[in-house]
Parts: structure tokens; sequence; C-alpha cells
């Protein structure tokens, strides 16, 4: 039988492959077509799923029918489903997906994960129109369907993913997106839950200090943590505000800017960081629903952490790393060249010759900048005063602060506000 699916994958591979996986797993095995249709056929016929085919009277309880519906569940998870069918059998199904489209899937099954009883038949004679002999021959066909123990059928699910996503590059794309998107809004909702416990007065503002955590972990290069802090923020934003997606945009450009400016503080070379934040804002006209912006600015997110300290020669990564570190978590104080040295356990001349050579600034240019991107943010989303942002920025003396300020941003700090 002809399919379109073998205009994207070769047919020897495929049947290769499925018959390989039979032999290995022994369950039935098949390929079907995006109607569900059977396209190739791995196993023999199940004798039990031979009789409920007899008395299927609708469209909706086909097998065909229930294994598309599976396979489109599949693709919102992005992995191996297993599911029961419409007879109380277990199957598993992978979708074989290309630009976003189902082209068809492989199914395993039927097969039973504890041994079979009359329990399993009850309501079948009502629902498929059987008599008491039909059902009783239902119930014999039991002994020919095989029992596979959970842990088992956790194996065979994931070997089937890992043989078969790679068939169509793409589509494991797809599916990685997908179960990536799940889990992340998943704990967006659960952010959402948790503002919703916190009395309404302690959430009328936005969370400043969630922000800063966020910033700190983008320049220590902390993607775990900073992919976490980021949906708490995102559920703010939704508890706060609702699901306007031009509003999410909004904030969502506002965010990227911010951790652009902090990557780049953490470490990262200027030119990759505006390269990916443009890239950010050119796919925004793309993106119709606030799961996929959610998804890329996590994406970016991820990309501005890995791209922290990437441009450090390897000889003294963890030195600049680790000095580089120290500054981001303690600028605010009155550190000097030798705090940092000393940190490191270096001479402070030989700190500071490969402090330069691996960022392209002093120390003292270095911190002056870290200081000053930390009073930009706080000029620009909170109402402290300027002598109060000076101090929180690590600076002593406002009238110094100032300079510096000007010397970096071409403005005053008033005239930045």
């Amino acid at each position: 039988m002809d399919s379109y699916l073998y205009n994207i994958v070769e047919r020897e591979t495929v049947c290769g492959m499925l018959e390989s996986f039979h032999h290995c797993i022994q369950l039935p095995v098949q390929l079907i077509d995006y109607h569900g249709e059977i396209l190739e056929s791995y196993g023999e016929a199940c004798g039990y799923c031979k009789i409920i085919k007899k008395h299927i009277k609708s469209e909706a309880d086909t097998c065909e029918q229930v294994h598309i519906n599976a396979s489109r569940r599949a693709i919102e998870l992005g992995e191996t489903y297993i599911f029961s069918c419409h007879s109380n059998l277990n199957h598993m199904v992978f979708p074989l997906v290309n630009q976003n489209t189902l082209f068809g899937s492989v199914v395993v099954g039927p097969f039973l994960m504890d041994a079979p009883d009359s329990t399993l038949v009850l309501g079948l004679d009502k629902r498929f129109n059987m008599s008491t002999t039909s059902l009783l021959d239902l119930y014999e066909e039991l002994d020919s369907v095989s029992v596979i123990e959970s842990n088992m059928v956790t194996h065979i699910s994931r070997l089937l993913y890992y043989l078969f996503a790679n068939l169509i590059s793409e589509g494991k794309r797809t599916l990685s997106d997908n179960r990536n998107k799940l889990v992340q809004q998943s704990r967006i909702n659960e952010s959402i839950q948790n503002f919703k416990n916190i009395p309404a007065q302690e959430t009328a503002v936005y969370p400043i200090e969630l922000e800063r955590e966020l910033i700190t972990k983008v320049k220590l290069g902390n993607k775990e943590e900073s992919r976490a802090i980021l949906n708490d923020l995102l559920g703010y934003v939704f508890f706060s505000e609702g699901n306007s997606l031009e509003y999410i945009k909004a904030r969502t450009v506002e965010l990227c800017s911010l951790l652009s400016r902090a990557a780049i503080e953490g470490g990262a070379t200027s030119d990759s960081i505006f390269r990916i934040n443009n890239q950010f804002l050119m796919n925004q006209a793309s993106i119709h629903n606030i799961d996929e912006l959610c998804y890329r600015l996590q994406e970016t997110v991820e990309t501005f952490t890995e791209c922290v300290f990437n441009y450090i020669p390897s000889k003294n990564n963890d030195i600049i790393k680790k000095a580089i570190q120290f500054i981001s978590q303690n600028f605010s104080d009155n550190i000097t060249l030798g705090d940092v040295a000393d940190h490191v356990h270096l001479n402070p001349a030989y700190f500071s010759t490969i402090f330069k050579q691996s960022t392209g600034s002093s120390f003292k240019e270095y911190l002056n900048m870290v200081r000053i991107e930390e009073s930009k943010r706080l000029l620009a989303n909170t109402d402290y005063s300027v002598i109060d942002i000076s101090v929180a920025a690590g600076f002593e003396d406002q009238s110094y602060f100032s300079k510096v300020f000007k010397k970096y941003t071409g403005l005053t700090p008033k005239q930045y506000r």
C-alpha cells in the first residue's frame, strides 16, 4: 500500500526497524498512516481483537480512529503514549511527524499489564451489542494476549521513542518542544496557584526581588535555576494580568532586554547576545499563542545563560568564571581588586593581567559596568531616590556615581529615569 509517508522515509528502512523491534519485544507492531490504516504489520493478529472488530458499528469505535486519537495525544505529550483502547486492552503509540503534521504512527500491542480476569470484559456486551456467547468467546481469547510487567512496558516505550524519534529529524524537535512546553505550562500553573494563596496586598506589587534573582542566575550561567525563576515570574504576569497575548509580549520584550544585559554583564560577548535578542524580537510577529511565546522566551533565556563565559580562553576559564561570580554577588559592597584576587588565590598584579586579557576590561572598568547595569535596572523599575540607588549599586559617592553613569550611558541618572 502506497503512502505519502514513504516520500519522507524509506520503506525498506522502516520495515527493517519494525521487524527487528517486533522480534526484540515479542509484541505485535504496526505502522499506520494518518487515517489509521495499516501500512505494515508484524506479529499475529489477536483473536480478542478479531471478535471485537466484528461487533463495531460506530466510526468513533474503530481501531483506526482510536489509534489516530491516541497519536494526536502523543504529539501533545511529545513522547510515546501508553493507552487503554476501547476494548480495555493496552497499547502504545509513537507518532511520525514532519512540519508539525502527522503522517503516520507506530502502534505496539495489544498487551496486558496484569493477569486477565472477567472484569476486563464487563460492559463490553452493552457497548458493542454482543451476545453472551460472544462475550464468553472474548473472555477465552484473553489468554492469547501477552502480559507485560509495568516496568518492562516503560522500557519498551522508551525504546520505541529512541528507535523512531530520529526517523524524521524535524519530528523529534516538534515532539521535544511539545513535551517541554507541557512541563513549562505545568510549572507556570503551579506558580499561579502559589500567588493565589498569597494575600492580595502582597501580590499587588511586581516581585522585583524575583526579577533580581533571575538576573543574578543568568549572570552566573545557571540554566536550571534561571528556568525555574523565569516560570515563577511568568506565573505572576498571568496571575496579575490574565491571558492577554499582547501584554505578555510586551513584558517578555522588557524581560528579554533586561536579561540580555545581564548575560553581557556575566561575561557573554555583546554581539552574540544582541543577535539572540534580535532573533527573539523578530520571531514575536509569528507567535500567536501564549504557550509558544513562553517557551521561546525560556529558550532565549537558556541560550543567554549558555553564552555566559563561553568567550573566556580555556586556560583561565575557571579562574575568571569564579572571579566574575564573586563580583556579581558582591558588587554592592566595597570590594577591591585585592578581595577578588584573594578569592581566586592569585597575586593581585597577575590576576589583574589575566582578567584584562580575558574580559577586555580592567577590574575597575568591569566592576563599574556591573554597578551601572544594576543602577539602570533600579532607576527603571523602582521609585528609589538617586542617592539610595547609588548606594545599592555599590557607589559610596553620589557625584562619582553620576559621573560614571554618564560615562557609560551618555545620560545623568535623572535623565535616564
